[in-house]
C-alpha cells in the first residue's frame, strides 16, 4: 500500500473524481444485492404456493430498474476513476519529460536511451493501472465484498456466514506472499525490457553501420538473446501471477462446500428456508469477483510499486548544473575564461588546465588542435553543459555565467555541434526549429548563407523534403550546412561552430565563412576546427594540446612563430594544392581523351 501513500499528492488533486467514482461504485454494489433477494423471495413464494402474477410483475419491474441504475452508475464510475488515472499518466509523462529536458549531458551519459524510454512508457502505464484498476479492485473488493457479507449475515444467517468465511484468511496469506515474490520478479522483468528497448533503439539507429560491416546475423542473434531473456523473466512473473486465480478459486470452492453442507442441514433443521439458502449461495457466487479482484489488486500494486520506484529514482536525481540565479542582468559582452584545472564529473583525468583568455564582444575566436585536445570541452563549459569548480570561472561581461539564468544564457548562442542532429521532419521545419512560424524568406536567407539553398531546391520536394531520422537521407556536408542554417536563422549574439565545416570542401567552407563574416558584423563567433583555413581570419586563434593552450595569436603572428600552427597550416596548404593540381590534371586528361 506504500505506492498509494506516494501517490497521495495526486489523489488530493483528483479527490472529487475519486470520491464520485467510489460513490457510484458503492451504489452499484447496493444494486447488485437486490437480485439474489428477489430470487430467494420468489423461490419461497413458489414453495408455499403463494406467488401471484402481480407479485411476479412487481419483482420484474424492480429488476429492470436495478439494471438501468446499475448501467448508469457503472458508466460514471468508469469515467471518474479511469479518467483520473489517465490524467495521472499524462502528469507523470509531462514531469518525466521536463526532468529529462532539465538534466545535464552527464545524466544521459550514465543512462541508456532505451531505459529512459521504458520509464516513460511501461513504467508509467503500470503506475496508471495502479491508480485506475488498482483503486477499482481494492474498492470493489471492500465495498462489494463487505456489502455482500453484511447482507448474508443480516438476511440469511450469521452462523452460516462465519462458516463460509473460514477459508478466507488462508487466501489473504497466500496472495500476500505471491505479491512479495511478484514485486521482486517484476523489477527484474522491467530491467530486462529496458535492455531490449535500448538494443532496439540502438540497432535501428545504427542499421547503416550494421549493414556496411555485414553484421546483420550477429546483431539479430544479440537481439534474439535479449528478447528470450525478456520472455523468460516475464514467464517467471506470469507463473507467480497464474497462482492467484487457482488459489482464489480453490478457496471459494471450499466455501461453497461448507455453505451447501452446513446450509442444507440448517434447512432441514428449519433454521433457514430453501429460498434463503439459494440467496446465500447466490451471494457467495457474488464473492468470487471481489476475491479475484483482491488477488489482481496485489498483482497491480506490486507492479505499480516497482515502476513508481524506478520513476522516483529518475525524478530524485539531481542535475549537475546548479541554476542558482543571482543576477537579473542579461548576459552580453566580453567572454573570459579563467580555468586552472577542470575534470569532467566522475573522472580523475584533468581535461583542461591553465586556460586563461578573453574574447572581446564582436570578435571571432578560432580554436584548433588535434582530436581530444580540449576544443569542444571549452565550448561545453561556455554552454554550461558542465559547471566549473569555485576556483575556476567562465565569465560574460565579468559576471560568472553560473549567476545568470541558464535559459537567458543559452539564448545567446547559436550552436552547431559536431554531431549534426536533424529531426524527422521537413528541411524547412529543421531550419526554422527555434521559431516554426518564422517567415519563409528568413528560412531561404539562412539556407543561402550556409550555402545549402541550391542543394535544397534540387530535391524533388524542395524545402518540404522530409529527411530521415537524424537526417539519414542526407550527406554529411548537407546535414552540417542545414544545421548551420538552423543556427544562423536565430541571428544569435554568439555563433558557435564546433568543427561544423569538416564535411564540406574548401570552396564551400570559404563561401560559408565569408557569408558569416559579412552578415554578422559586431557579433561574436567561435569556430573550432581541424583545418587552419577555417580560422585564418579570426581575431584570436588558440592552439590546444592535451587540454592546454600551447599557442595563441592571429594567423599572421602564429605563422611568424613557426610553431605547431605554422607547420600544420603549411602541410594542409600543400595537400590542398596537390589535390587541386591532381584534379586539374585529371580534367585535362578527360578532355584529351574526348
Amino acid at each position: 500500500m506504500r505506492v498509494f501513500k506516494k501517490l497521495g499528492w495526486f489523489f488530493k488533486l483528483e479527490k472529487k473524481s475519486y470520491l464520485i467514482g467510489l460513490l457510484m461504485l458503492g451504489l452499484v454494489a447496493l444494486m447488485e444485492l437486490v437480485p439474489p433477494q428477489v430470487i430467494g423471495r420468489v423461490i419461497d413464494l413458489i414453495t408455499t404456493d403463494t406467488l401471484t402474477s402481480n407479485t411476479l410483475i412487481l419483482f420484474g419491474v424492480m429488476l429492470i430498474i436495478v439494471a438501468v441504475l446499475t448501467y448508469i452508475f457503472r458508466f460514471f464510475w468508469r469515467i471518474m476513476i479511469f479518467g483520473a488515472s489517465n490524467r495521472l499518466g499524462l502528469t507523470l509523462r509531462e514531469q518525466l519529460f521536463k526532468k529529462y529536458s532539465s538534466m545535464s549531458p552527464s545524466f544521459f551519459g550514465k543512462r541508456r536511451t532505451g531505459d529512459l524510454m521504458a520509464h516513460a512508457t511501461n513504467d508509467i502505464n503500470a503506475v496508471q493501472m495502479t491508480a485506475g484498476a488498482g483503486i477499482l479492485t481494492i474498492a470493489d473488493s471492500v465495498i462489494t465484498g463487505g456489502a455482500v457479507l453484511i447482507t448474508m449475515a443480516l438476511t440469511v444467517s450469521p452462523k452460516l456466514t462465519l462458516i463460509a468465511m473460514i477459508p478466507l484468511p488462508f487466501m489473504v496469506i497466500l496472495t500476500s506472499w505471491y505479491g512479495t515474490i511478484l514485486s521482486r520478479l517484476f523489477r527484474v522483468a522491467q530491467a530486462a525490457f529496458s535492455s531490449l528497448n535500448d538494443k532496439t533503439q540502438e540497432s535501428i539507429a545504427g542499421i547503416k553501420v550494421t549493414k556496411t560491416f555485414g553484421y546483420e546475423n550477429e546483431d539479430l542473434k544479440d537481439f534474439a538473446d535479449l528478447s528470450d531473456d525478456v520472455v523468460n523473466k516475464n514467464l517467471k512473473v506470469a507463473k507467480v501471477d497464474a497462482l492467484f486465480d487457482p488459489t482464489i478459486t480453490a478457496i471459494i470452492a471450499i466455501s461453497y462446500f461448507l455453505s451447501i453442507f452446513f446450509g442444507a442441514r440448517m434447512v432441514i433443521a428449519d433454521e433457514i428456508t430453501l429460498g434463503q439458502l439459494v440467496t446465500f449461495t447466490t451471494y457467495l457466487g457474488m464473492m468470487v469477483w471481489p476475491l479475484l479482484a483482491l488477488g489482481w489488486f496485489f498483482n497491480l500494486i506490486e507492479r505499480g510499486k516497482a515502476s513508481y520506484e524506478r520513476i522516483e529514482d529518475i525524478m530524485n536525481t539531481a542535475s549537475d548544473i546548479d541554476d542558482g540565479v543571482t543576477t537579473d542582468r542579461l548576459p552580453s559582452g566580453n567572454i573570459t575564461f579563467d580555468i586552472d584545472r577542470f575534470a569532467f564529473p566522475g573522472e580523475d583525468e584533468v581535461s583542461l588546465s591553465d586556460i586563461h583568455f578573453t574574447l572581446k564582444e564582436g570578435e571571432t575566436l578560432g580554436i584548433v588542435g588535434h582530436t581530444g585536445s580540449g576544443k569542444s570541452s571549452l565550448i561545453r563549459l561556455l554552454l554550461r553543459e558542465f559547471d566549473t569548480a569555485d576556483n575556476n570561472t567562465v565569465r560574460v561581461n565579468d559576471i560568472d555565467i553560473k549567476q545568470y539564468d541558464i535559459k537567458k544564457l543559452r539564448h545567446l548562442f547559436g550552436y552547431v555541434p559536431q554531431d549534426n542532429f536533424l529531426f524527422s521532419t521537413s528541411i524547412k521545419n529543421n531550419i526554422a526549429f527555434t521559431d516554426p512560424d518564422i517567415n519563409i524568406e528568413a528560412v531561404y536567407r539562412a539556407a543561402d548563407l550556409s550555402y545549402i539553398h541550391e542543394d535544397i531546391l534540387s530535391f524533388p520536394e524542395g524545402y518540404e523534403t522530409v529527411v530521415g531520422e537524424r537526417g539519414v537521407s542526407l550527406s554529411g556536408g548537407q546535414k552540417q550546412r542545414i544545421s548551420i542554417a538552423r543556427a544562423l536563422i536565430q541571428d544569435p549574439e554568439i555563433l558557435i561552430l564546433d568543427d561544423s565545416l569538416s564535411a564540406v570542401d574548401a570552396e564551400t567552407e570559404t563561401a560559408i565563412l565569408k557569408n558569416i563574416e559579412e552578415n554578422r558584423s559586431g557579433k561574436t563567433n567561435i569556430i573550432t576546427a581541424h583545418r587552419m583555413s577555417a580560422v585564418r581570419n579570426a581575431d584570436l586563434i588558440l592552439v590546444m594540446e592535451n587540454g592546454r593552450i600551447i599557442e595563441r595569436g592571429t594567423h599572421e603572428s602564429l605563422t611568424q612563430d613557426q610553431g605547431w600552427y605554422y607547420d600544420t597550416f603549411k602541410a594542409q596548404s600543400l595537400r590542398q594544392h596537390l589535390v587541386k593540381d591532381l584534379d586539374e590534371t585529371l580534367e585535362r586528361g578527360d578532355r584529351n581523351d574526348s
